[in-house]
């Protein structure tokens, strides 16, 4: 790799790294409800907020309590989402006569905004008005981000809960009512006191660096040069999209949901001007999950675990990130043989271009690509459809590892964490006794919730692209057309990154597959019901259990898991469960395309 892409992929670790202490131990301050140093100006209206909502902030509830109050709340929004889409055509800040979308995209996009997914099978500037935009899809943007914080807040309290026993629990272990928190609180807490200040202080920032905020209606301008449309005819005029933006995309980064204002998401200047805003969102998109970590380990009370857990997201991260790098420099060689030059000069860029803004070049475009699948944000500043087919498998293998290296904010690190539950489980099977996860025993119940966890994604991901690329449904569109127009390895690759992305809560895309048809927005809104609900709920039930546990001091048979050897074994639990479980299909799309382009 240049030494350009070297530099900005370290400056960027560097800086991410630097922000998780002080990130991370201000969350863990709201969390705790501490204070966290805009509680005197924020205060107040969490307290209106529970007076209107009728909230008893003290009373805490158990894990099934709190799955309840959270899948109501968000059937609740994505009932709105719906109602909204429906009727946009009669409700005002609609300056371009949007009409009302379509029944089956509109399930699909209440679904995929309620479960922080954000996967689009649309045109957000063609379909949405400003009114869906800033009342449905912001606002979900917020508290579905704020669900899984929620839930991550629960599981955490889960491991430090110290109960007094209760009356005859002593002989099963359990002591105590197994209460984790009040799901109100939470929901409330992280959105005021995290996601809206950081959220305004980045759209601030991005207005500064052009990204639009208006209710202007869109500017018809004309071109200084005639252009040719698809069918030949002359073009000499453009749309110039405006509206509410540099709002939604400072939250969409900030809360994972990656959710694109315009359709090409990030590539479009309007939301991404400058190669500074392009740094930022880049950190925003990673920099609360990272922190997370940090919040953990001040949680549980020692902050080694916290940074035990980085680390091995950092282990399967970097070496990734370089790969999908190193592979998009390294060029497409089918074009080499054509004789063009593809290595980078003063004069260009080099590497394989195809698909990327030239404002940004390969390696913040590779960036993004790793940053925002390892993440569940989904958002996207090139078209990963037109990397190279290594290049592409990085952020595709990213996602089905379970979307746990940083993953969405709250749900990426209780997605580790149920990881962590399994990998002390193997190492207690290697010394033949119980295993302990920070004091607290992993039984039996435990691992039947964490293997839920793991098995349900890649059982969605899987079936689903079986079921697509074998029936009618899936390869054809209702006029005919085929939804699949690339033939071979690429068109499976772009299935399989559908229900990659929608079994893994992340919303990017393989943009050549024609999604936004009855069949893929169905059965892509259930995968991810499925994969944002039926991980939740077990995730709930271990806090529960772990809540409802007796500490145990820890012993001389006890794994530490703050040390290097813990880092590796769970790094490697990771990798040999997705390895195991996807790359036979990997190897059917782009691993087989790699081999067909070496081979020429």
């Amino acid at each position: 790799m240049s030494f350009s892409t070297w530099l900005q992929l370290l400056i960027y670790l560097v800086v991410l790294v630097a922000l998780v202490k002080p990130l991370g131990k201000f969350m863990a301050c709201v969390f705790d409800g501490r204070p966290c140093g805009i509680d005197r100006l924020l205060g107040p209206i969490e307290r209106l907020i529970y007076r209107l909502a009728g909230v008893r902030p003290t009373e805490e509830m158990n894990w099934k309590t709190y799955a309840g109050a959270m899948l109501l709340f968000n059937f609740l929004g994505a009932l709105a989402v719906y109602g909204l889409q429906r009727t946009q055509a009669s409700l005002p800040l609609n300056p371009q006569n949007l009409p009302n979308v379509s029944p089956d995209s509109s399930f699909n996009t209440a679904v995929s905004f309620a479960t922080n997914t954000n996967w689009q099978g649309y045109g957000g500037e063609s379909t949405m008005s400003y009114l869906t935009q800033m009342l449905g899809l912001t606002v979900q943007n917020f508290v579905s981000a704020a669900a899984g914080l929620a839930v991550l807040a629960a599981m955490i309290r889960g491991f430090r809960r110290r109960p007094q026993p209760a009356a005859g629990a002593e002989k099963d272990g359990r002591h105590g009512e197994g209460l984790i928190g009040n799901f109100w609180v939470d929901l409330t807490r992280s959105t005021l006191y995290i996601l809206l200040p950081l959220s305004v202080v980045l759209a601030i920032f991005l207005v500064s660096q052009g990204v639009v905020q208006n209710f202007a209606p869109y500017e018809t301008v004309a071109l200084s040069e005639k252009i040719k449309d698809a069918d030949g005819n002359d073009v000499v005029e453009q749309s110039l999209p405006q509206g509410p933006a540099a709002s939604q995309i400072a939250i969409k980064q900030l809360g994972t949901n990656g959710g694109g204002f315009f359709n090409v998401n990030s590539a479009h200047p309007y939301e991404n001007p400058t190669p500074l805003a392009n740094f930022f969102e880049l950190l925003a998109i990673l920099v609360i999950s990272a922190a997370l970590c940090y919040t953990f380990g001040m949680m549980v009370g020692d902050t080694r675990q916290g940074w035990a857990i980085l680390a091995a997201m950092l282990l399967i991260f970097i070496p990734l990130l370089v790969l999908c790098a190193a592979m998009e420099e390294h060029g497409n060689p089918a074009i080499a043989a054509l004789g063009v030059d593809q290595q980078p000069s003063s004069t260009q860029p080099g590497g394989n271009m195809e698909g990327k803004e030239a404002r940004f070049g390969i390696g913040p475009s590779a960036l993004w690509a790793a940053a925002t699948t390892a993440a569940s944000n989904g958002s996207v500043n090139s078209m990963h459809d037109s990397f190279t087919p290594l290049g592409g498998f990085v952020p595709l293998w990213l996602i089905q590892l379970g979307e746990v290296i940083f993953g969405g904010v709250g749900s990426g690190l209780y997605g580790m964490l149920a990881f962590a539950i399994i990998t002390v489980f193997v190492a207690g099977l290697m010394v033949g006794r119980t295993p302990e996860y920070l004091g607290k025993k992993i039984e039996a119940y435990e691992m039947k919730m964490a293997s839920l966890v793991i098995l349900f994604p890649p059982l969605i991901v899987l079936v689903g692209t079986a079921i697509a690329v074998v029936t009618p449904g899936g390869l054809l569109q209702p006029t005919g057309a085929p939804t699949i127009p690339n033939p071979g390895p690429h068109g499976f690759s772009e299935v399989l990154y559908a229900f990659s992305s929608a079994g893994n809560n992340n919303g990017s895309a393989f943009a050549g597959l024609s999604a936004n048809v009855p069949f893929y927005n169905t059965a892509l809104a259930i995968a991810m019901l499925i994969a944002r609900y039926w991980l939740a709920i077990p995730i709930l039930a271990i806090a529960g259990s772990l809540a409802s546990k007796k500490f145990t001091p820890p012993s001389a048979g006890t794994l530490p898991t703050h040390r290097p050897l813990f880092v590796v074994l769970l790094a490697a639990i990771v990798i040999i469960v997705g390895a195991l479980t996807f790359i036979p299909a990997l190897a059917l799309g782009p691993i087989v395309e790699q081999l067909q382009m070496i081979a020429g």
